[in-house]
């Protein structure tokens, strides 16, 4: 095993490890934070530069598979979830994640760097300043409004290579659904967001120069494993642990934190 293997190995189960402990604390997804691990992994690995964010992406979708059906079985076996709400917005948000995909297999990586950061950075603002009892309207939006709103959160959250939770948590607490409801209800979303959207950086990829080794498309298998697992394994240790702590102070501390990747995520765009 090369010297180069080893090091990309355990880059993995740090970011694993890392990404499932904050999802769990801070309830924002794994994604915000195996995105920008990914994509400096594959700069240190010396990655093409075409490819590198795609594969950070599509990667981070294909883990996202399998821990938002697992969060939203939990939600569902409390009773917290609002599947009205899923049957309505689901088939939105996954149309919605096949055409950000695809639009991301036609952009470069500027393009994919610039959606990531300015992205993250709403929502670091978002987790560092907002209330869940702000509101601004009674109700969730209706026909074209509900059908632009749930594409959009699909096709953001796959260009951003995350779970559609912190964009989905935001507008329905924002519309007047409870905070735990709207938790709960929005990994849903995850779920309907990343199988679509990881099988369409795939296609996408399929054939492109410069992945890195055992990659299908702008997935690597490396990457999904072990990712999977210790994002699986640590997410509950955060959840449990965030009953514990200061959720207000962490909260904003890990926002600073975001907002700091965010703004680096935007100078590797521009520079």
């Amino acid at each position: 095993m090369s010297a180069e293997t080893v090091w990309f190995v355990i880059a993995l189960i740090g970011s694993g490890l890392f990404a499932g402990f904050a999802g769990g604390l801070f309830g924002i997804g794994g994604g915000a934070v195996i995105v920008p691990a990914l994509y400096f992994v594959f700069t240190a690995l010396g990655v093409d530069e075409a490819v590198r964010m795609h594969v950070a992406v599509g990667t981070s979708l294909s883990t996202i598979i399998a821990t938002s059906w697992r969060s939203l079985a939990a939600h569902t076996k409390a009773g917290a979830v609002d599947y009205d709400v899923l049957r309505k917005w689901g088939p939105w948000i996954a149309i919605g994640a096949l055409v950000g995909a695809a639009i991301a297999g036609l952009v470069d990586t500027e393009v994919l760097l610039f959606v990531f950061g300015g992205g993250l950075l709403l929502i670091a603002v978002q987790m560092g300043v907002s209330s869940p009892n702000w509101r601004v309207f009674n109700d969730l939006p209706q026909g074209a409004a509900r059908a632009g709103t749930a594409g959009g959160i699909g096709v953001l959250s796959a260009m951003m290579g995350i779970g559609g939770g912190a964009f989905g948590v935001t507008v329905l607490t924002l519309c007047g659904r409870p905070i735990h409801q709207a938790v709960a209800t929005a990994s849903g979303f995850g779920a309907a967001i990343a199988l679509p959207a990881a099988l369409g950086y795939v296609v996408s990829g399929w054939g492109r120069e410069g992945l890195p080794p055992w990659s299908l498309g702008y997935v690597n298998l490396p990457g999904f494993i072990v990712l999977a697992a210790l994002t699986a394994i640590t997410a509950p240790i955060g959840a449990r642990l965030a009953h514990r702590l200061p959720q207000v102070a962490l909260k904003r501390a890990f926002a600073v934190f975001l907002a700091l990747v965010a703004l680096n995520m935007l100078r590797e765009a521009f520079g």
